[in-house]
């Protein structure tokens, strides 16, 4: 059973959701709002970006989630999710007011092909999305969390996913502090913190795992961690 004694609100955030109108983002926006954060979606063109945080808002019942472009919706915020497709990825990270700020990379660079889902190989091996964005903004705070929670379980009806956990990996504790708060939006608690932002590596393609998974068992799997 979750410990949802924990889900108050001990900090808000105004977010900037980037790829505000796919499915990911607008499903830990849609999470982010629900519990008192100020959200903000992005979107190449504002009027598509408005138009998903009015779908938001519809399932709300209210509440101020907004559109703008991606660079207006950076702007003001204090914490912003990266939440696009690798493809353009670092095009879009270098074209964002990024400074000062917490980013969260939940991006998986991921290919397919004839045998199935596979994670990219990202310089060589010794990369990742997420640690591509901080070398893109060195003067941002890079974390990378929520690269194995269902789009579709993020836009369902439960009120907690607890029966999963959200890993965050980077090498800032007070990034990291973030976004372990962030994570009680979607799982009724605390995140986990899964180590150095390098381990990225590892995270971003387990997705292309649980995708196999899903399609075998018809369902959709998240990561559940034991012993904490």
């Amino acid at each position: 059973m979750a410990r949802h004694e924990e889900t108050t609100v001990e900090n808000t955030y105004r977010i900037a959701v980037m790829g505000g109108t796919g499915p990911q983002g607008k499903g830990l926006g849609y999470r982010f709002a629900k519990h008192g954060h100020a959200v903000v979606l992005g979107s190449r063109a504002a009027e598509k970006a408005q138009a998903a945080a009015d779908e938001v808002n519809a399932r709300l019942d209210g509440g101020g989630v907004t559109g703008a472009a991606n660079a207006d919706a950076c702007a003001e915020a204090d914490v912003v999710l990266l939440a696009v497709p690798y493809d353009g990825h670092d095009e879009l990270v270098a074209s964002l007011p990024l400074a000062g700020k917490t980013v969260i990379s939940c991006v998986n660079p991921l290919a397919f092909d004839k045998q199935g889902p596979h994670g990219r190989v990202i310089d060589g091996g010794e990369g990742s999305a997420a640690e591509s964005a901080q070398r893109i903004a060195p003067d941002a705070t890079v974390v990378g969390a929520f690269h194995h929670v269902s789009a579709k379980n993020l836009w369902a009806e439960e009120e907690f996913l607890d029966h999963e956990d959200v890993l965050v990996c980077g090498d800032s504790a007070e990034g990291k502090a973030v976004v372990v708060e962030l994570a009680r939006c979607v799982t009724g608690r605390a995140g986990i913190d899964a180590g150095r932002l390098r381990l990225a590596r590892q995270l971003e393609p387990l997705t292309a795992v649980l995708i196999s998974i899903n399609k075998a068992y018809k369902t959709q799997s998240g990561i559940r961690i034991s012993g904490v």
